[in-house]
């Protein structure tokens, strides 16, 4: 019981620190670049599949209070406009994440720390699988969504006709690098330490 306490704490914890990362941000657009990725990562490696997915519903749950807790502000609109894909896609994500370090993390050594990193590329799938989709679903109707796509997609030298691949670009590819890249492999790091620190302790992370 007390344990399970604990965790429920450390889910509200990391949702906070989801909400800090999401301040983190360059806009761009309407999807900004932002550290958000870190908090959905991490909450997955800290607390697991289950309280890493509560992490980022209480993280949902405090931008429908309307905290400013996403990048675009807090709110019902926020939650359902063409980035609301995103955030959703996030407490899948992180439920992925605390799934493959379960599958992944034994000792912590080098190996480990570069299989988890590589596994976020699977964790994430389901926030830009999301992200693209209701954006998408939003820009086919709204000539200003698809021209700042199309403007984005463009600055990072993709010339495309396709609203299908404009968009997938402009919500996906331009933003993977830096995800993967940053992100990520802060979460994996951080995660490392953490781990290191209470194991030092003589505390192990189920």
């Amino acid at each position: 019981m007390v344990d399970d306490i604990k965790r429920v704490v450390l889910a509200i914890a990391m949702a906070l620190i989801t909400a800090i990362s999401a301040q983190l941000n360059f806009k761009i657009g309407p999807i900004p670049y932002t550290m958000q990725n870190f908090g959905v990562m991490l909450s997955g490696f800290l607390l697991g599949p289950w309280y890493g997915l509560l992490a980022l519903l209480v993280y949902v749950a405090l931008i429908a209070l309307s905290l400013p807790f996403a990048a675009g502000g807090g709110g019902l609109g926020v939650l359902l406009g063409p980035t609301a894909g995103f955030i959703y896609g996030f407490a899948i994500s992180a439920f992925l994440a605390g799934l493959l370090r379960k599958m992944i993390w034994r000792k912590g050594v080098t190996k480990e720390v570069i299989m988890l990193w590589l596994s976020t590329l699977i964790a994430v799938i389901p926030t830009y699988l999301l992200g693209f989709a209701v954006f998408y679903s939003f820009a086919v109707g709204d000539a200003k969504l698809l021209g700042w796509a199309d403007s984005a997609a463009k600055t990072f030298g993709f010339n495309l006709s396709d609203p299908f691949l404009i968009v997938f670009t402009a919500t996906v590819l331009i933003f993977l690098p830096q995800d993967f890249f940053v992100d990520h492999l802060l979460a994996v790091l951080v995660y490392r330490y953490v781990h290191e620190m209470l194991k030092e302790r003589g505390i192990e992370i189920d």
